[in-house]
């Protein structure tokens, strides 16, 4: 199943502990910077802050596949994810 959410439309932090709940891995790129972490469907305050812009809005491009949360582009970790 695939859902897809406009761009445009911003997602705060309670998206992003409605988004922890549906997973077990948070990849969390900011710059070069990866952040790897297992969460349990646990929300903590230091995943959300990687999960979080300077804005407080969830970061781009966000995309979960299966029990993992890619959140941020580090493009070494699209290719380990996607091949």
């Amino acid at each position: 199943m695939t859902e897809r959410v406009s761009a445009s439309q911003k997602l705060a932090r309670k998206d992003a502990e409605a988004l922890l709940a549906q997973v077990t891995h948070v990849v969390a790129a900011k710059g070069g910077k990866v952040e790897r972490f297992d969460t349990g469907g646990k929300a903590s305050a230091q995943v959300i802050g990687a999960m979080l812009g300077p804005t407080g809005n969830l970061r781009a491009p966000t995309l979960r596949v299966g029990r993992t949360l890619l959140v941020g582009f580090h493009e070494e970790t699209f290719r380990e994810v996607f091949g």
